[in-house]
């Protein structure tokens, strides 16, 4: 994840404004053009907001859009602040600029990063118009209130359009921060109450841009054999039969990858052709010599045994309470117990595509990308020039799940652009978004836990061991980084006197990568199913359970606990690890849900959990319905969740639901596996996704105003689905299930 830089207040606001109109943002490509062709845009806004003198107003969107409604929701609190009438309101999407500061759409931190400054860019503009009425009035400022796209006088009765005073407002000296008045929550227009995304329509019709839609005259399409191991070598390739298929232009050689892999171009050979079905076609024919390299050795299940001895032994310890090992041995009676997840691919709805144009030392790209910035850097490192002489264009991205932050791709439409001399596009088939994807992790964890006499957890030890993400960018890497064990690891909420976190090293095979929501997938699934266990072998009510384990409500503090939290990236005073708002979610889904009437049993039961992730906390209750055959079902899904305050309340909802959905699909069905270093899966059929009658049939969500700052909505309704439908399994069968995927399990 990119750490956001931003210029001094005043530096930034400088920049904003030039005779003629009030600037706000920088030249960029239109939502809707068929060509992309940014030379015709007749207007070049510069950072967030622009007002022209016919009260039209442009707000760039410097996030990209992939299903969560940013596009829409940062533009409506600069919007609100700014008192527009949203119907005259055009949003421009952002090309790659580091002017933007950081343009990652990832971590769920777009709404937490960029609120405040959103809201003060609105309020600015808004001050200096009113500033620019009292003046050309003659009145005091203070008299001058904006209001629905107009500045008013009351006691006159005066009255002048946002486009009447933008000439005038453009002279007024940039505010002092302490003179800019933010709205209260009581005058949000747009803030809180909804508003339907502006992509909408486009989406329904067809008239939405994507990756895949890109197009630019004379451009030519590419396919690319890659090794299937990862790390192999070409030795030899013969093109003689591909090059005769009609359409057919040349055969490219992309030089291989070197570790660490990062974001570079995987490598390969390249047919390129007049169209894609021409070069797949083409691709298939070609005879290729591969020399696979150390990778070659890897197989699941050797690893995964491998991993699950690593995490029965002592590793290295990430936090650490009170005498665990002493209470162990005071402990009335001692539970253990092993679990593990797999491999996972991101498998968006839209493969990973892109269109380069290289020419005079410069390249353009076209894509479809969660982070221009990053692929201004990983496509400027491929070509040998400066990241400022990549111009990335975002298209809508139909789906992502963190794989689009990833550019390699890119990096290979560039690559070949260079070396053809023409526009060239890449459009990946699901079997390559699935076989060269960047994984979210396997994890092996162990879990014991000392019980009193009472069945209180007294003492707790756990351990993981995952391959993590920073190999991806230090092949020597082999011990989670601070940000992945922070992930619902270290941050653990039970109130236990004694208690231990572990680490273990792993070596990665794959290229690893952040998927949504990330390390808190199986940490999750792994404390919240065996707090689970717990409560039932003490014969407790599970939601009981957990509220008693998880303790009064506080604030987390590791100070001296041999701890390196993360926090998400924000500082603990701002965002507090407050196990009050935890317990809140618990006690809302519980009620919601009607959890305290629910009998479980007899192939029909609930199952709950709950998990703090991306600063937003998050209860989940999942009914399942197991039939006689092992079949599952899963009726409904509540979920209770405290995001601060949430911005645009419908995506919100929507983004819960969805997690719901994306839950479901982990617990059940996700699993990419490999024999002699190659994903033995390739498409919808070996890496199955929820289906209509495989998803929740009902999702409600249920928000819990916490207040205060806006914290993650996009994934943090992943962790607690996938424990939650474990948990609901066991209490309707009696199968506790430790491993996943759910499909592999027998349940009857």
């Amino acid at each position: 994840m990119n750490r956001i830089e931003l210029a001094s207040r005043r530096d930034f606001l400088e920049t904003l404004f030039s005779a003629g109109a009030m600037i706000f943002a920088a030249g960029i490509i239109p939502a809707g053009a068929a060509e992309l062709d940014v030379g015709k845009t007749a207007w070049h806004p510069s950072v967030f907001l622009g007002l022209d003198t016919d009260g039209s107003i442009i707000i760039v969107s410097h996030r990209s859009e992939m299903g969560t409604g940013i596009r829409t929701s940062l533009p409506m609190v600069v919007a609100d602040e700014l008192e527009a009438d949203w119907s005259r309101v055009r949003i421009e999407q952002a090309i790659g600029d580091k002017k933007y500061g950081s343009q990652d759409t990832d971590g769920s931190q777009s709404i937490r990063d960029f609120y405040a400054i959103m809201r003060e860019t609105g309020a600015t503009a808004r001050l200096m118009l009113e500033r620019a009425a009292a003046a050309q009035w003659g009145v005091s400022p203070g008299e001058c209130r904006a209001s629905d796209h107009q500045v008013i006088h009351a006691a006159s009765g005066k009255k002048a359009g946002f486009g009447e005073l933008v000439s005038a407002a453009v002279k007024q000296p940039i505010p002092a921060k302490n003179e800019i008045r933010l709205k209260s929550p009581e005058q949000f227009r747009y803030i809180g109450k909804g508003v339907p995304i502006v992509d909408l329509k486009d989406i329904c019709t067809g008239a939405a841009i994507y990756g895949f839609d890109a197009h630019v005259p004379g451009m030519v399409y590419a396919s690319i054999e890659r090794s299937p191991v990862l790390g192999g070598k070409l030795k030899s390739f013969d093109d003689s039969q591909a090059r005769k298929l009609p359409g057919v232009q040349q055969t490219v050689v992309i030089e291989g990858a070197q570790p660490p892999y990062g974001f570079q171009a995987l490598g390969g050979v390249a047919v390129i052709a007049d169209n894609t079905w021409a070069a797949s076609q083409a691709r298939k024919k070609l005879k290729i010599e591969w020399e696979y390299g150390p990778n070659a050795i890897y197989q699941t299940e050797t690893y995964k045994k491998s991993l699950v001895e690593s995490a029965n032994k002592p590793q290295k310890v990430v936090r650490s309470i009170g005498d665990v090992d002493a209470a162990f041995g005071a402990a009335a009676k001692v539970v253990e117990a092993n679990y593990y997840t797999p491999l996972l691919a991101h498998a968006p709805m839209e493969p990973p595509a892109a269109l380069a144009h290289y020419q005079n030392g410069k390249v353009e790209t076209w894509t479809a990308t969660q982070d221009p910035q990053q692929v201004q850097e990983t496509v400027s490192k491929a070509l040998g020039i400066k990241p400022a002489d990549v111009t990335c264009h975002v298209t809508l991205l139909g789906g992502a799940f963190g794989r689009k932050s990833k550019p390699d791709y890119v990096a290979e439409a560039a690559i070949l652009s260079k070396k053809v001399g023409k526009p060239v596009k890449i459009s990946w088939t699901r079997e390559e978004d699935i076989h060269f994807d960047y994984y979210h992790s396997t994890s092996a964890m162990y879990f014991k836990a000392g019980l009193d006499s009472s069945g209180k957890p007294v003492a707790w030890l756990q351990r993981t061991v995952f391959p993590p993400i920073g190999s991806t960018f230090d092949d020597k890497e082999s011990y989670g980084g601070a940000g992945e064990l922070s992930q619902g690891w270290i941050d653990i909420p039970f109130d236990i006197a004694n208690l231990r976190a572990e680490n273990g090293p792993a070596q990665a095979h794959l290229r690893i990568g952040w998927l949504r929501s990330v390390a808190n997938i199986y940490h999750a699934f792994g404390i919240q199913s065996f707090i689970d266990e717990l409560a039932h072998t003490a014969g407790q009510d599970p939601v009981e359970y957990w509220l008693a384990a998880l303790g009064a409500p506080r604030t987390i503090d590791f100070a001296g606990q041999q701890a390196k939290y993360t926090n998400y990236g924000k500082p603990m005073n701002a965002y507090p690890l407050d196990t009050g708002r935890l317990k809140r979610v618990a006690e809302v889904v519980a009620e919601r849900s009607g959890w305290a009437n629910k009998k479980s049993g007899q192939g029909h039961a609930w199952g709950f959990a709950a998990h703090r992730s991306f600063l937003t906390y998050v209860a989940a209750v999942v009914e399942v319905e197991v039939d006689p055959k092992g079949k599952l079902r899963i009726p409904r899904v509540d979920i209770a969740v405290d995001c601060g305050s949430a911005i645009n309340p419908d995506r919100v909802k929507a983004q819960f639901e969805g997690a719901a959905v994306f839950g479901a699909s982990v617990a059940l069905l996700g699993e990419i596996t490999t024999a002699d270093g190659r994903v033995q899966q390739g498409n919808f059929d070996t890496y199955p996704v929820a289906r209509i009658n495989e998803a929740p049939y009902e999702t409600r969500v249920h928000i819990v105003e916490g207040g205060g700052l806006p914290t993650g909505a996009g994934e943090p309704g992943v962790p607690p689905t996938a424990p939650a439908i474990c948990n609901a399994v066991f209490a309707a069968t009696g199968k506790r299930v430790r491993e996943l995927p759910l499909r592999k399990q027998k349940l009857v």
